[in-house]
């Protein structure tokens, strides 16, 4: 995993610009720690930062190769997992290879199929392509968009990078926010609407699109999407396929020349995935699995079950790390780092995020790193397959909103008044809630049960997944650790996408489909225990930690957050027990101490990005 950035400038001499150019890519060095490079030409500038994964010497970027007299440079952020399969068409081609890396790979099958490569990859990736002799630049983004990039039309030409803050490193770049920028901080944050950059000018690449740019302008295509069909395999069959899609996604994504690991949780899905890993270490006589597990210092003595996390995974994670044999790790947070780290979740996210649910991961993948590059996550079964509390509760399916917002009333009661009429909160939300129904690809043939079970999937696919996405992808880069998500394999969400809603939950499960393809590989008490998210500290430490940073900002006049909120609401959120909030504003796991948590990262964004809010 690496991170890229990139200037196209049709007026300006770039190879008098590489300071401009590397000030660009040193905002990225965490998420490349092991090398960097720049490439210039007269109206392209190129840069690259390497976290080493595979082939250290044959993948270092950028890269060029030729096509007859044609120059081709790549810059690249992401790991194909079909590394192999194209590298023996390509020979088959007449093709030649000085390493292995799959960053070669990827810049010949743009030399062999142009724009149409990235149909042929199983990966995630971020890849910009500069054609010397046309002079034009190809981006393109991987189907689900794990790995992101962001660009600006700028003078004229155009400016790209793997985060916000490479596009703001520009001298040009002002980090300005308006009105819409700063509904989706106030109103939809922590998501974010597909291809929105939230500063002024500044656009996402959406996931699946490709870009073209040159001297004529751009051009972008969306080369994948969801696509709604009859599905014709019956239950054993359904089942069946399931289970070898993703033992096919793990085993791919378990190649690797440096150490890789898996992340556990105890529940279903992370135990699924180490399990099939654990298979195939014992199979191929590799050194015993390392697995991960995080909680919290005294979770044990504070936690309260709720509606949403109904147990604790504690008693969970060494049956199923002794069940597969591997070598397990717990790591444990403390509130005092977990409360300072909200400023490091923020730096490495841009903007505003899930606060400590972010900082938490983030520890996480710091420890994590001290041993391993690689690591395995669960992440995305339950957007996949259905399993979050929503799909099966009526007054979500009902809600006229995201089923994760539904006490937006509560949530923005503690911003001031003239901003929610400013930014048109309510009608912001609902507007980006209805664009994102009419995009959803039904089915005539479909029930009216059926078309809202999908609607709740695409939204949960398309407007909540890409949140955990950002979240994964930026806390574990900004400590150089490659997180893969095997449950985000095109091949397997696309299978899944079209299983009726009534197979994906057999036997009256949750999830059933993915329970029922799991058995034979884990404990039957560990497939059917019920779901519960992510861990979040109850500790009451953490609450008073939070309300004492949000009462220093209260007490400080220069805070630039003072004009946005309404103080005695949130005076009253401090004096109050903040969990008392019935339901969580934002997912499951964002409720009081979050709130507090989000405003501390609010007028942290605001005074160290210096945001001009026009």
């Amino acid at each position: 995993m690496c991170g890229i950035a990139g200037w196209v400038d049709w007026q300006k001499n770039l190879l008098r610009e590489k300071n401009v150019l590397q000030k660009m890519g040193d905002t990225l060095n965490l998420r490349g720690p092991d090398d960097a490079g720049v490439w210039l030409s007269l109206h392209c500038g190129l840069v690259h930062r390497r976290l080493v994964v595979i082939d250290p010497e044959g993948g270092k970027q950028p890269m060029t190769r030729y096509l007859g007299p044609r120059a081709y440079t790549l810059v690249y952020n992401g790991e194909l997992y079909n590394t192999e399969d194209l590298r023996r068409q390509l020979l088959q081609r007449g093709y030649r290879f000085s390493g292995h890396s799959d960053t070669e790979v990827l810049l010949l099958s743009f030399l062999e199929w142009g724009p149409e490569c990235v149909e042929h990859f199983n990966g995630i990736f971020a890849f910009a392509l500069w054609d010397d002799t046309e002079e034009s630049l190809f981006l393109a983004r991987d189907r689900l968009g794990v790995k992101p990039l962001f660009f600006k039309t700028h003078n004229g030409g155009l400016l790209f990078g793997s985060e916000l803050k490479s596009i703001l490193a520009h001298p040009e770049v002002k980090p300005q926010v308006d009105s819409d920028g700063l509904a989706e901080v106030i109103a939809l944050g922590p998501a974010r609407t597909p291809g929105h950059g939230v500063f002024k000018g500044i656009d996402e690449l959406k996931p699946g699109t490709w870009l073209f740019f040159s001297r004529q302008g751009i051009k972008q295509q969306q080369y994948w999407q969801l696509q709604s069909k009859e599905h014709h395999d019956s239950l054993p069959q359904t089942i069946e396929t399931v289970r070898h899609l993703l033992t096919d996604a793990v085993e791919r994504q378990l190649v690797s020349d440096v150490p890789v690991c898996t992340l556990l949780s105890g529940g279903l899905d992370s135990s699924g995935l180490s399990a099939i890993a654990a298979k195939y270490y014992q199979k191929h006589n590799r050194k015993t699995l390392n697995t991960y597990s995080v909680d919290y210092v005294n979770n044990d003595k504070h936690f309260h079950a709720n509606e949403f996390q109904p147990n604790s995974d504690s008693p969970w994670i060494p049956l199923v790390a002794n069940y597969l044999g591997t070598k397990h790790h717990d790591i444990q947070l403390d509130t005092p780092e977990l409360a300072s780290s909200l400023s490091d979740a923020l730096m490495a996210r841009d903007l505003p995020g899930m606060t400590d649910i972010d900082s938490s991961l983030y520890l996480f993948c710091k420890e994590i790193k001290q041993d391993a590059t690689v690591a395995l996550s669960g992440e995305c079964a339950d957007e996949i397959f259905g399993g979050y509390p929503w799909f099966y509760r009526q007054e979500a399916l009902n809600a006229e909103t995201f089923p994760w917002m539904r006490m937006q009333h509560r949530r923005l009661s503690f911003f001031s008044p003239s901003l929610i009429k400013k930014i048109k909160a309510s009608d912001y939300l609902y507007q980006r809630y209805q664009a994102a129904l009419q995009e959803t690809p039904t089915r005539a043939e479909e029930t009216l049960h059926e078309t809202k079970m999908r609607q709740m999937l695409y939204l949960t696919l398309t407007r909540w997944m890409p949140t955990l996405l950002d979240r994964k992808d930026r806390m574990s880069m900004a400590v150089g650790l490659e997180v893969r998500v095997p449950y985000c394999d095109h091949r397997l969400v696309e299978y899944a996408w079209n299983i009726p809603w009534e197979m994906k939950n057999h036997g009256g499960h949750e999830k059933g489909i993915l329970r029922s393809a799991l058995e034979g590989l884990l404990p039957l008490d560990v497939i059917y225990r019920k779901k519960s998210p992510y861990p979040k500290t109850y500790n009451p430490s953490y609450l008073k930690a939070v309300s004492l940073k949000v009462d220093n900002i209260l007490q400080d006049p220069s805070s630039p957050i003072l004009p946005l909120i309404n103080e005695k609401a949130v005076r009253s959120l401090i004096d109050e027990d903040a969990r008392q909030i019935n339901l969580p504003w934002f997912g499951q796991l964002m409720s009081g101490p979050q709130m507090l948590a989000f405003l501390i990262q609010l007028d942290l964004w605001l005074r160290h990005y210096d945001v001009e809010l026009i």
